[in-house]
This record gives C-alpha cells, sequence and structure tokens, in this order.
C-alpha cells in the first residue's frame, strides 16, 4: 500500500489507477482453490442442531431485553438492557446472510421461521438480501457497478467512510417508510410499486443498484413477506397512539444501534480496493477480510469474521468455517496466499481504508 507514498505529486493519479488495476490482474491461487475444496468436504452440511438453538436463542434473549428496557424505570438497567438486545437482535438479524447460501432444501422450514421472527418484525424480510447477494458472490459482477453490496471506499473520499457508518442510523425511519407508507401505497400506485421494488427492497450500499423485476417462481414467497412487512410496520407506526412514544422510540434505538454496528463491521468486511474490474476468485478472496480472533466473533458473528474464507468457499456454513480456517491454515502455512487475508482486527481495518481514502483528496 505504501509503494506509492514517494511518487511526485504530478505522477500520483496515474499511480492511483495503475494501483487500482491489481486486483482486477491477480490470476487464481489454483493450490489454495484445491485445498480449500478437498479440506472442507466433511464439514460442508448444515447442522439443525445448531442453527435453529442459535437463532431462536438470540432473537428471544433480544426481544426479553428490548421490552425490559422499555418497561424498566432504572435508566442504568434500561441501558445495560438495551445493549444486551442490540448484540442479540444483531446475531439472529445476521442469520439473513446464512440464508441466502443455504440450498432449497438444507434445512426445512429455517428460512419461514426466520422470517416470521426475526425478518419481518424487525422489517428486514429475507427477500431484502437472497438474490441480491448471491450477486455479490457472483465471479463477473463482484466489485463491479453491477454488485449491489460493493463501493471502492477505500478509493473514495475522506468523509465518505464516517458518512457510510453514520447513514446507518436512519435504517429505523427508512424501513418503516419502505413497509408502512410505500408498500401500501404501491398496492394502488404502480409507479411506487416500481420504485419500491427498484430501489427500496434490497440491502444495498451501491446507490446505483436497481433491483430487476421479481420472477414468477418467488412472487408467491416474496409476497407472503412483503404482506408481512406492511402490516407490521403499520402496526409498528400505530403503536404510539395506545401505548405512548416510548415503546417505538427505545425499539428505534435499539434497531438503529443494530445498523450501525452491522455497518462497521460492513466497513471491515472488504478492502474496497477494486474500481469496478471483474475480478478472479482468489483477487476477490484477497479483497475481502478474516480476523480469527476470538473478539472478532462478537462484532462480526455467525461466522462473519471469516468473511474472506467465506468468499472462497461461499456454501460453507458458518459453524464450520472456523475449523475450515484451521485446516486451511495448517495445510498451506503463513507464507501463503491464503493468510494474507487475515488481518489483526477492526481498528487496524478502519486505520488503513482511511489511509487510503487519505491518499484520494488530491486525485
Amino acid at each position: 500500500m505504501d509503494a506509492t507514498s514517494n511518487i511526485p505529486e504530478h505522477d500520483s493519479a496515474a499511480a492511483t489507477t495503475q494501483r487500482r488495476r491489481v486486483h482486477a490482474q491477480i490470476p487464481d491461487d489454483k493450490a489454495m482453490l484445491r485445498a480449500a475444496a478437498e479440506l472442507t468436504r466433511d464439514i460442508n452440511t448444515a447442522r439443525p442442531e445448531i442453527y435453529w438453538p442459535d437463532m431462536i436463542a438470540s432473537a428471544l434473549v433480544g426481544y426479553a431485553t428490548l421490552a425490559g428496557a422499555i418497561l424498566v424505570e432504572n435508566v442504568w438497567l434500561a441501558l445495560a438492557l438495551g445493549v444486551v438486545s442490540v448484540f442479540a437482535l444483531y446475531r439472529a438479524l445476521l442469520f439473513i446472510h446464512e440464508i441466502s447460501h443455504l440450498h432449497r432444501d438444507a434445512l426445512p422450514g429455517f428460512r419461514t421461521a426466520w422470517n416470521l421472527l426475526v425478518g419481518i418484525p424487525m422489517l428486514t424480510p429475507s427477500l431484502m438480501y437472497d438474490s441480491p447477494h448471491r450477486i455479490h458472490h457472483s465471479r463477473q459482477r463482484y466489485g463491479t457497478p453491477d454488485d449491489p453490496e460493493y463501493m471502492p471506499l477505500a478509493l473514495m473520499k475522506p468523509w465518505s467512510l464516517p458518512l457510510f457508518v453514520l447513514v446507518a442510523a436512519l435504517a429505523p425511519i427508512a424501513l418503516l417508510v419502505r413497509w408502512g407508507v410505500l408498500a401500501p401505497l404501491g398496492v394502488v400506485i404502480p409507479a411506487v410499486r416500481k420504485f419500491a421494488w427498484e430501489r427500496g427492497s434490497t440491502l444495498a450500499i451501491n446507490p446505483d443498484f436497481r433491483r430487476r423485476p421479481v420472477e414468477d417462481k418467488e412472487r408467491g414467497w416474496f409476497l407472503f413477506q412483503q404482506t408481512g412487512a406492511g402490516l407490521w410496520a403499520l402496526f409498528v407506526m400505530s403503536t404510539p397512539f395506545w401505548l405512548g412514544w416510548k415503546p417505538l422510540l427505545v425499539a428505534m434505538a435499539v434497531t438503529a444501534a443494530v445498523a450501525v454496528f452491522n455497518q462497521l463491521r460492513t466497513l471491515v468486511a472488504h478492502l474496497w480496493e477494486n474500481d469496478g474490474e471483474a475480478m478472479t476468485v482468489t483477487a476477490q478472496y484477497l479483497d475481502s477480510v478474516n480476523v480469527p480472533s476470538f473478539v472478532a466473533g462478537i462484532w462480526a458473528p455467525v461466522g462473519l469474521r471469516y468473511h474472506a474464507l467465506h468468499h472462497l468457499m461461499p456454501s460453507l456454513p458458518y459453524h464450520s468455517l472456523h475449523e475450515a480456517h484451521k485446516r486451511i491454515s495448517a495445510k498451506l502455512g503463513e507464507g501463503s496466499t491464503f493468510a494474507e487475508a487475515n488481518h489483526p482486527g477492526m481498528i487496524p481495518l478502519v486505520g488503513r481504508i482511511a489511509k487510503s481514502t487519505m491518499g484520494q483528496r488530491e486525485v
């Protein structure tokens, strides 16, 4: 990253362009790809005895502590319960990522149960992530303008990073508007329905992404989720009239904290150094991040601390990623391509990306 630090100022634009093309030019490390496939064949099945209790317990703890934060009078106890609720609901919500990769025949009923217990109550049904997320894993679309989950943040201006994180605090308002206002209006106004689907039905960070029309085979399943989210949003918006403002405001504060926390995790899930060209699987891996430390499991739960490994093996269930990382690391060693995606933690990663943005001020 420091290779261009001594280049004269008038050459900075050319140097930046050259650096931006590096990721697109990285060839596949076939030995790494082969080792990853061979060493994980026996741990690539989703285990219901792990998925179901983890998801249900996370959701129930999250809702119970949220109720406590609303009902208790002691401010400090309410704050403590709110913090627990944020982390529990954050973990429950991130199962949306697993759902997008589960085979249709794996864990029967899990998608429906998650949507009823987490997705619809938190106004983030799985339709907002499932199909679009698979675009993010496409070899030809990752890191390109067609990728809904990619922005070249490391190549943008310094102010883009705090804005990227803080805008997530508006998520509760945006979701209420999407499902409580646009969804009902869309039933009778086709233009609103089209806008809401294209611009408001995907958990995207790429502002230029437009969602394509729903396929016929998914229409009924998506209608179920949309109807549930719309009715729940209307119910939530009605609560101040008969419960007062406190429940809604506390719930929105907890949801906003979950969204900001998730945005921080998203910020360090990749290095964001690609400028739009298609990349090999190995290049995608190196533009992604593994943080093997135990602490990272708190801010990147449900296996997401191994995000680079996930891009290498997208179908590997979250409970197998730690073991897979150990096996592949032992096989390939510290000097391997595989080890290059390992990073020490969130703060160094934020620092690296911020340092990169500082270099864009004169470009």
